[in-house]
């Protein structure tokens, strides 16, 4: 029997959202990119973000205390004037959160939780506790984006987390960027940053349409996560879609071929309805061929040359990015290049 996933309510205007640092507590050294974020949302969404208690206590403390910032989850769970919560931005040691987490809190108050990148750990914890958990922009990145918030991000939070719960289809952006920007220099907040046009999707394999509840993150996150007690159960995996992408650290082609190895090992691949795959942040044109010739090696050799992918897609490290809504169903249709999600 596939999983089911309770949908937390619609986050509307006048939403008091929570934002919360359960990764890096850099936050503190760019409070003018926090405060761009916090009015961008405002503006866009007519949310009231209210940073956590331990939010803003810096990054000394959060990395010396990661209870506090598992306290902090369980504070916006059970606060019932806390609608959402949303990620400030990742880091890379939300996996010592594990011994403090209460799943029984968040399935007993399920809410919206927003965010990506190592916030790749929580969020599988609400999918564990059959609650879905919103894959897609923090605080600190496409929410306080540089000029305004992108109008492809604005959609892409609207329809998974604010509009009625309709069926959507997911587009390709029409351009991205991965420059870098100090969000330091506050000076630079209202200049926007310089764009590529978008490339589209690109279907690797697959001319079978499939269906199945969205789960992943960021690879470099679940290799973190891998065997330890918050590695989903096997039956998370079984017929799922699984959105991956990689990181600024720009893991090497080779380096994914072998994590994906490790998935066809523990029968992950094999049970899969379809894969999702990020645009590479960082990676060159050569380095992107190499790693879709990974992938496609890998699946042959799990014997899953069936398996619909798409790859190229809007979501992770570069931007705008796409939100995704982890265990609603999603629908991939190679032969007319859609891809479907129903939160």
């Amino acid at each position: 029997m596939a999983p089911v996933f309770q949908c937390p309510p619609r986050l509307k205007p006048g939403s008091r959202v929570a934002a919360l640092s359960l990764s890096s507590g850099f936050v503190t050294e760019v409070m003018g990119r926090y405060h761009a974020g916090v009015r961008q949302v405002a503006q866009e969404f007519g949310w009231d973000i209210v940073p956590a208690p331990n939010a803003l206590r810096g990054a000394d403390y959060l990395d010396a205390h990661p209870e506090t910032r598992a306290e902090d989850l369980h504070w916006a769970l059970t606060q019932p004037d806390i609608l959402g919560m949303v990620s400030v931005i990742g880091g890379d040691d939300s996996i010592r959160l594990l011994p403090y987490l209460n799943p029984d809190l968040i399935r007993a108050h399920p809410k919206a939780f927003l965010g990506y990148s190592d916030t790749t750990v929580t969020l599988l914890q609400f999918v564990r506790a059959g609650v879905q958990a919103y894959y897609g922009p923090s605080l600190l990145t496409d929410l306080a984006e540089n000029g305004g918030m992108s109008p492809f991000v604005v959609r892409g939070v609207r329809q998974a987390l604010i509009d009625e719960p309709v069926a959507f289809d997911l587009t390709p952006a029409a351009e991205w960027t991965e420059v870098y920007v100090d969000w330091a220099d506050e000076g630079q907040q209202h200049m926007p940053r310089p764009m590529t046009p978008g490339e589209g999707w690109v279907w690797l394999q697959g001319n079978v349409p499939a269906e199945g509840h969205l789960l992943g993150g960021c690879l470099e996150v679940l290799d973190m996560l891998n065997g330890t007690p918050g590695w989903p159960e096997p039956d998370l995996w079984a017929g799922a879609i699984l959105a991956l992408e990689t990181s600024e650290e720009m893991p090497p082609p080779a380096q994914v071929g072998y994590w994906l190895r490790n998935y066809a090992a523990q029968g992950i691949l094999g049970s899969l309805a379809g894969l999702l795959l990020a645009r590479p942040r960082g990676y060159t044109p050569e380095m992107t061929g190499q790693l879709y010739g990974w992938v496609r090696r890998v699946l042959r050799e799990a014997g899953r040359e069936d398996l619909p992918v798409v790859a190229n897609v809007d979501f992770g490290h570069t931007s705008p990015q796409l939100t995704l809504p982890l265990g609603a169903q999603a629908r991939l249709d190679p032969l007319a290049g859609r891809v479907t999600v129903r939160p």
